[in-house]
């Protein structure tokens, strides 16, 4: 019995949540039984994964962990709950490979060679008349044997533990059809005329033969157990494989930290681990390395490398007061950093815990399949037994009637419709956490496919969201660096947005800024102060023009078009004069236009939403290509928005990043959230996007549609794969180890083809696209406020 934890063995009043490593799982429908006892449990809903060998479990206050276990290991098979993970260190789903250890891999391994190794020669001595020499049969059994003891060992030992049980898998088929094969073949040998010399074998890659003779079929059962042997070592090579984004993003954090520690003579550094780490603790990240967990910096500046989170591999510059993403790299200078958040809450553990529970989720089709597969073993026993009858009862012959009895056994799987979803979702998922595109859950695949409308958020989505200094228009006879020296100096003692815009700009002008005396906040103006001598004043024009300092011509001429674009004029003036007019606006993301182009080779139609007048929402739009815009909504109108449109008949998406875009998010058939806005704008969404460019969201969709695309594929071939071959089997025109080897092949085509979603390439990193990701120098685009 497995070892349960006491916090999961005294349940709380209300339900709980867990989630069970299954060992044992063969096939599709060993995943189906499993789900199916679970659930029979009062107040358990379970959903059991093949593919990742996880089962998601929420239960009542009346049930434990232990009697989950317990009910698990009743049907035949284990189960354990995962140890604590340690998202820092790597520890989390997918470690084992889908439940394949590196131990069961060897084990595996070793089976299959030692198979392949005794198979070949009784399978070239079936074949091939000229290798048949006197009693050559009985050396075809003499190294059948061992494969079909020994390495087909676990089919039998699940076969009898399902029998045990009164149910029936794969294995099940597995072992009657080569245990029926090597039974023939021992009845012919010892008691027929198989075991006499001279006695040939005319390999037949069809039909059984009908003339009277003894048939052996020994190279029928080392034969199929080598290729059934060889598409499991296969498939969990291949499940590994799927698997290998999420265990690669979970490796990303840092082992150790170096934080600063009060003692007797001040601060000093100390070497810790990261998970000794807490909420206010301050580090130090050198360059090239890892930056420890979720923080503020706090003294320095730098470079970071945010490329195995976000999928951009250009470094973003950050200062002081600037949030930084545990895993990524310091590229640049020594930075300061107070951790924000720690452990399981770091974005970094968020990304992984999302990506997970997507890939344990089931896609409605996924469903239709594991039905399938539940009543797919006892049927094909059936038409196994039916398909004896019939060809006896024909008068066909009795190694007839067994050859294609035993052909159908072999040639059924539904291990690839288990496969078909799960493995996919494995790949896609994986693959889009490290293009910074976490999918939710299996339903969103759908909901991509659908959407013809994509509803933009213009503040924080489209633009930056944050106020930038785009233009100084001088008086005549000022000089422009004199005028950013002093207004840059005198907004930088304020917090508010429009000051800081004015500041930072005057900054990257003019370096250094002087020394401000007498600051003064004008509530609801502007502020005032000394600077070199000089009495400044910085805020609306009114602020000047109330104080007898008009602006001249020119100025007025700027204030007036910057308003018309919906832009925000700031006036400056000094020593009883009006000096300048410093226009500030929000900016459009440099990445903005061309997602958009991107949107509309998707078939959607984009749409600006915003609450700005529409001046300003027009301005953004043109610059971005948007032909409809939706302005002056208020943030709790955003869902009437999204409701009207559905109203109209079409499917929506949203992307925002804001609280206020929450609602609108959930309420949308699609919801996109930036991963640089609100925990709870991320938490209504069904896909969020880890870096802050737009294009993200048109990745996420091409991504989720591919996704889609393959599974669909998968689950086609499946179906098709069995329609067509069990009546080829049962009309006896198909040899059985060809039937196994048929079979085998199965399962390894559909997971390796949802393998090939880990070539899928984010827009920006096409060849075709001919696009480059933006320098982070490089200044962006600008729109009214």
């Amino acid at each position: 019995m497995s070892t349960i934890p006491d916090s999961i063995r005294q349940e709380p009043a209300n339900a709980g949540q867990i989630e069970l490593a299954i060992s044992g799982m063969t096939c599709a429908s060993c995943a189906n039984r499993i789900e199916k006892r679970l659930n029979k449990l009062d107040g358990v809903t379970a959903s059991v994964n093949y593919a990742t060998e996880k089962a998601k479990v929420t239960f009542g206050a009346d049930i434990g962990g232990d009697d989950l276990v317990a009910e698990v290991e009743k049907a035949g098979y284990t189960a354990n709950l995962p140890q604590p993970k340690n998202t820092e260190h790597g520890d989390g789903p997918g470690d084992d490979a889908a439940g394949q250890g590196p131990d069961e891999l060897t084990v595996l391994r070793n089976r299959l060679v030692m198979s392949t190794v005794l198979s070949v020669p009784v399978i070239a001595m079936a074949m091939i008349p000229a290798l048949q020499f006197t009693y050559w049969q009985w050396l075809s059994f003499a190294m059948a044997a061992p494969v079909l003891v020994w390495a087909a060992l676990p089919f039998h030992k699940a076969a009898w533990a399902n029998l045990k049980h009164g149910t029936a898998t794969m294995d099940t088929l597995i072992s009657m059809g080569t245990i029926a094969a090597f039974t023939w073949s021992t009845y012919a040998l010892f008691l027929g005329e198989a075991g006499q010399p001279g006695m040939t074998h005319p390999f037949e890659l069809s039909i059984a033969r009908t003339d009277g003779s003894a048939n052996i079929y020994l190279e029928v059962a080392a034969g199929v157990t080598t290729f059934i042997l060889a598409g499991r070592y296969f498939e969990a090579r291949s499940k590994r494989r799927a698997g290998s984004a999420l265990r690669a993003l979970l490796e990303l954090g840092a082992k150790e930290v170096s934080v600063l520690r009060d003692g007797p003579a001040g601060k000093s550094e100390e070497r810790i681990a990261v998970d000794a780490l807490s909420v206010g603790d301050e580090f130090i990240v050198r360059p090239g390395e890892k930056i420890a967990t979720d923080g503020v910096i706090t003294e320095g500046s730098s470079a970071i490398d945010g490329s195995m989170l976000t999928g951009e591999s250009v470094p973003v510059e950050v200062v002081p007061g600037d949030n930084v993403t545990g895993a990524t790299v310091n590229v640049g200078g020594r930075l300061l950093v107070r951790a924000s958040r720690v452990g399981s809450d770091t974005q970094l553990a968020q990304m992984a815990r999302m990506v997970e529970d997507a890939q344990n989720g089931k896609a409605q089709a996924q469903r239709l399949a594991d039905r399938i597969s539940g009543i797919f073993v006892p049927i094909v026993i059936a038409l196994a037994a039916a398909t004896l009858g019939y060809w006896l009862g024909t008068g066909s012959g009795a190694e007839y009637a067994f050859t294609a009895a035993v052909a159908v056994l072999i040639i059924a799987c539904p291990c690839a419709l288990g496969l078909a979803t799960p493995t996919a979702l494995l790949v896609g998922t994986g693959r889009g956490a490290q293009l910074g595109i976490i999918i939710k859950g299996p339903e969103v695949l759908e909901s991509t496919r659908k959407v013809d409308t994509i509803v933009l958020d213009k503040t924080g989505t489209v633009t930056t969201g944050r106020m930038t200094l785009l233009d100084v228009v001088a008086a005549a006879g000022e000089d422009r660096t004199e005028v950013l020296r002093l207004a840059g100096a005198l907004e930088n003692a304020s917090e508010h947005p429009i000051a800081q815009a004015v500041a930072k700009g005057a900054t990257e002008e003019t370096g250094d800024l002087p020394a401000v005396e007498h600051f003064k906040n004008l509530e609801g103006l502007g502020v005032q102060g000394e600077i070199d001598g000089h009495a400044v004043m910085v805020g609306r024009p009114r602020l000047l023009t109330d104080r007898s300092q008009p602006l001249p011509a020119e100025l007025e001429r700027a204030k007036a078009d910057a308003e018309t674009e919906g832009r925000t004029a700031v006036a400056i003036g000094w020593d009883g004069a009006a000096r300048a007019i410093l226009v500030v606006a929000d900016a459009i993301k440099d990445t903005s236009a061309e997602a958009i182009t991107r949107f509309k080779q998707l078939r959607l139609t984009p749409v600006l939403l915003t609450g700005d007048n529409e001046t300003v929402a027009r301005s953004v739009a043109s610059q971005v290509s948007i032909e409809q815009v939706i302005a002056e909504v208020l943030p709790q109108d955003k869902v009437n928005v999204i409701k009207r449109l559905q109203d109209e008949g079409k499917t929506v998406a949203m992307v925002g990043d804001g609280v206020n875009d929450a609602a609108a998010l959930a309420q949308a058939d699609l919801g996109l959230a930036m991963g640089t806005g609100t925990d709870v704008a991320i938490e209504a969404s069904d896909l969020t996007l880890v870096r802050g460019d737009l294009r993200a969201a048109a990745d996420a969709i091409r991504l989720s549609r591919r996704t889609l695309g393959t599974i669909k594929g998968n689950l086609f071939w499946a179906f098709a794969y069995n329609v067509a071959a069990l009546p080829l089997a049962a009309a006896g025109l198909l040899n059985p180890m060809l039937a196994g080897a048929a079979m085998a092949f199965s399962s390894v085509f559909v997971v390796s083809n949802s393998l090939r979603l880990r070539g899928f390439k984010a827009a920006n990193q096409s060849a075709e696209t001919g696009t480059k990701p933006t320098s982070a120098g490089s200044k962006p685009s600008t729109v009214p406020a």
